[in-house]
């Protein structure tokens, strides 16, 4: 987890080093252990009057393909120099109208113990269809949480940064090691 600081300084360097032209706005930039995230807003086609739903879902769609064959060279330029400054993946995304689209990102592997009412819990969701393995049912769950408690889990996340303001004003913190505050210079 990183700090709001963290955050913001993230951002900021996301803000600066992105070619200006890239984004109408950066709209996001998140980040855990494995992956950062960055998604901008991109201009909405503009379809001709009358046009059908389908007709402008279509052209939402081939708008963010066009963005995504377009940018990769400056996105992985970026990219690279991210991962190598962070230690992390870099993941991209757009907002284009209604649509939001994420490229690649990364799926990492977590190990979990479960007990056995766990274990058949997924198996259900497998059986029933919803998942085809107990990886996919377990990330079936997390979505499901993630979506149904997203208050609850930014409270969580504000407490979380609360603590760790709180530890690095300890007495044997020595305020240059703050984690995460490594530029990679």
């Amino acid at each position: 987890m990183i700090t709001s600081e963290q955050r913001e300084k993230l951002r900021g360097w996301f803000a600066g080093r992105l070619p200006d032209d890239l984004f109408e706005s950066l709209t996001e930039v998140t980040a855990d252990r494995e992956e950062i995230t960055v998604v901008g807003r991109i201009p909405e086609p503009k379809p001709a009057g009358g046009a059908s739903d389908a007709e402008k879902q279509a052209a939402l769609r081939a708008r963010v393909q066009e963005f995504r064959e377009r940018t990769r060279e400056d996105r992985m330029e970026v990219a690279r120099e991210a991962e190598h400054r962070f230690g992390k993946k870099v993941s991209w995304g757009v907002e284009c109208g209604t649509e939001r689209a994420l490229f690649t990102h990364v799926a990492a592997p977590v190990m979990t113990r479960l007990r056995q009412p766990e274990r058949q819990v997924l198996d259900t969701l497998v059986a029933a269809g919803v998942a085809r393995s107990r990886s996919d049912a377990l990330a079936w769950c997390v979505r499901l949480v993630q979506r149904h408690t997203d208050d609850w889990l930014g409270d969580l996340r504000d407490s979380l940064e609360q603590v760790q303001r709180v530890r690095a004003q300890g007495p044997d913190t020595d305020p240059g090691d703050a984690p995460g505050d490594d530029d990679g210079e």
